[in-house]
């Protein structure tokens, strides 16, 4: 869990503190590492489960805390989005029936915070992306206050001195422009940590990132985005962008993303990997340091380390390296962040075993994996998985192999290698590795949702779509299914309730639009060309102006002469509007009050739908 007590760094002299206990954080830890002080015959798990909250509605809800505070369990924490919470699982040694008892306990405290959720009309929705979050979800209104989130924010919103930028390409594409890092709000994971030896940091460090790739392809949860139907793992590049600092410039800027998969292997010790996430990133934040690390090993104490936890916390690697301490000895353990949330329990321990067992079963042949595997590739390897998920190819052994080719021949015998070595329970590796074999035989999590909404949407409006999908995910789930076994979303499993539709959920965002110096003769054959009756107009700077009709039109369709004119001689200028929120029944009434067809939708100045009767 991220530190919540902190402060931004500011003053020369707070700083000047700071960077004095960071560096001697680094001492202590190098002395510990020299002195053989780190914990290495015993291996251990832990998990960190992000879920979401969502309403009758099945869309994101504001009621986070009251969840927390009714849930009051200290596994529990909050995110910095109000519709999202964390659980954090104790951790367990790596052995016998660990993964089917941190199973057990995951199912115990979610089966809490679902009792819990309910007495506030909530369900919880195990999902990498919510696929009903939209633009009214990113409002500061549904950050949580919490004092770290308010801080981070305003230190990225600062650096970027502009407002954040979101654009992602996929068989669809976005491009929206943001005052908050929410963004980060819309992505949920289910991170498994697993423990190191730290003799062993380079190879074990450097085959997390060779194997990254092929497991993510596998695991892939979260292909839609606002109805855009993006990467099979968009949280890839949504998170990276959602807390990118780095300003657009025109000069060549080779400084490296907070997010990101890094951009060369591992070299050195633990010592060195923190060493160097120092020199590419800033620190941002502080807190209660009052305490000497070194001052702390010299009588005999752990140290804590809590500068560098500080630091390290704000650097978001997909595979981050973490420092702990368990009964008075230190770790180390990689953090695998790139796992989504979802779609069930079973599915996310059968992920984190797969992983696991791929990491503890790599052979001989793929020690020292950073002199035979290009790191580009590696790299290559793990946004191809983002991108197509189980339709990707990977350059493994020198050679371009498929995706399922290469789980199936290669990953999944490793994996039980890897496990067994760790005295894990045969049933325990059959039952969740089986998930993971069925998955690859079948499709994973970003398939299913990419199929059952474009079944959907061949009878529902995407909005309804999204809900629909979302029932049939919570509906799934509850059955105990894993997503190998699950059927596409029929189109019954929700019916909005009348009282409760608003305008955003029956409007039209794919619009034909005019410029007010377009000519009229140009806009009116676009009319009949589409057979639409409303065009938007818009000014040079994208501002809704005016509002052209198929009645302010038709008489002109004889008399091609006379409309050698622009739009601005024509349009209708006093504009009857309306907004996302406004329910649906208010909308129908504005439109028989004033005896017209259509409502530009707006937010501000700018135009975000529009809805006719026909819609209605």
């Amino acid at each position: 869990m991220g530190e919540l007590k902190v402060k931004k760094l500011k003053g020369s002299a707070e700083k000047a503190d700071y960077i004095n206990r960071l560096l001697n954080d680094i001492e202590a830890l190098r002395l510990m590492f020299e002195k053989g002080m780190f914990e290495n015959d015993t291996i251990r798990i832990g998990a960190e489960q992000e879920f979401c909250l969502v309403n009758r509605e099945w869309e994101p809800s504001d009621k986070a805390m009251q969840v927390l505070e009714a849930i009051n369990d200290d596994h529990f924490t909050t995110e910095i989005a109000l519709y999202n919470l964390e659980v954090n699982l104790d951790p367990l040694v790596l052995s016998g029936d660990c993964f089917s008892r941190l199973h057990q306990k995951l199912d115990e405290l979610l089966s809490k915070a679902r009792a819990k959720a309910a007495e506030e009309d909530l369900k919880i929705i195990l999902t990498g992306i919510l696929p009903t979050i939209d633009s009214r979800h990113l409002k500061t209104s549904y950050m949580t206050p919490i004092k770290r989130y308010e801080i981070l924010n305003r230190i990225i919103c600062d650096l970027r001195g502009d407002v954040l930028e979101l654009h992602i390409k996929g068989v669809d594409e976005i491009n929206l422009h943001h005052d908050s890092i929410l963004y980060e709000g819309c992505n949920t994971s289910f991170q498994g940590h697993l423990q190191l030896d730290p003799a062993d940091f380079t190879n074990s460090y450097n085959w997390a990132q060779a194997i990254a790739g092929p497991i993510l392809s596998i695991c892939a949860n979260s292909p839609l985005l606002m109805g855009r139907e993006l990467w099979q793992e968009s949280r890839i590049a949504l998170f990276r962008q959602s807390v990118d600092t780095r300003a657009s410039t025109s000069l060549p800027n080779e400084r490296d993303a907070r997010v990101g998969f890094g951009n060369n292997w591992a070299q050195g010790s633990i010592v060195d990997y923190y060493k160097d996430s120092v020199v590419n990133f800033r620190s941002w934040i502080t807190g209660d340091l009052n305490i000497d690390s070194l001052e702390e090993l010299h009588n005999g104490k752990t140290p804590k380390l809590k500068a560098l936890q500080l630091h390290n916390g704000t650097v978001y690697k997909w595979n981050r390296l973490c420092y702990g301490i368990t009964d008075g000895k230190p770790h180390v353990r990689i953090e695998n962040r790139y796992l989504p949330a979802g779609p069930t329990t079973a599915d996310e321990i059968a992920n984190f075993m797969f992983w696991a067992g791929v990491m503890r079963g790599r052979s001989k042949k793929y020690d020292d994996i950073h002199e035979k595997l290009d790191f580009k590739d590696a790299k290559s390897n793990f946004y191809n998985a983002a991108r197509y998920g189980t339709a990707a190819q990977f350059y493994w052994n020198g050679v371009l192999v498929p995706c399922k080719e290469l789980l199936l021949d290669e990953f999944l015998p490793m994996a039980y290698r890897g496990l067994y070595s760790m005295k894990i329970k045969p049933e325990d590796a059959e039952k969740y590795l089986g998930i993971i074999e069925n998955r690859v035989k079948g499709r994973n999590g970003a398939r299913w949702m990419v199929e059952s909404v474009r079944k959907l949407r061949q009878e529902h409006k995407t909005s309804d779509a999204l809900r629909i999908v979302t029932a049939s995910m919570y509906e799934h789930e509850r059955k105990g299914y894993t997503i190998d076994a699950w059927q596409l979303a029929r189109g019954y499993e929700h019916v909005s309730e009348e009282a409760e539709k608003v305008v955003l959920h029956h409007m039209n965002t794919k619009m034909i639009t005019a410029q007010d110096s377009d000519s009229a003769a140009l806009v009116l054959k676009m009319m009949e060309w589409k057979n639409i009756h409303h065009v938007p107009i818009m000014d040079s700077h994208f501002n809704l102006v005016g509002l052209l009709t198929w009645t302010d039109v038709e008489h002109y369709r004889d008399n091609s002469e006379s409309l050698q004119i622009s739009i601005k001689d024509i349009m209708r200028t006093k504009l009857i509007t309306t907004t996302q929120d406004t329910k649906l029944r208010k909308a129908k009434e504005i439109m028989h009050e004033h005896q017209i067809n259509c409502l530009p939708v707006v937010e501000g100045k700018k135009l975000v739908g529009i809805i006719t009767t026909k819609d209605l």
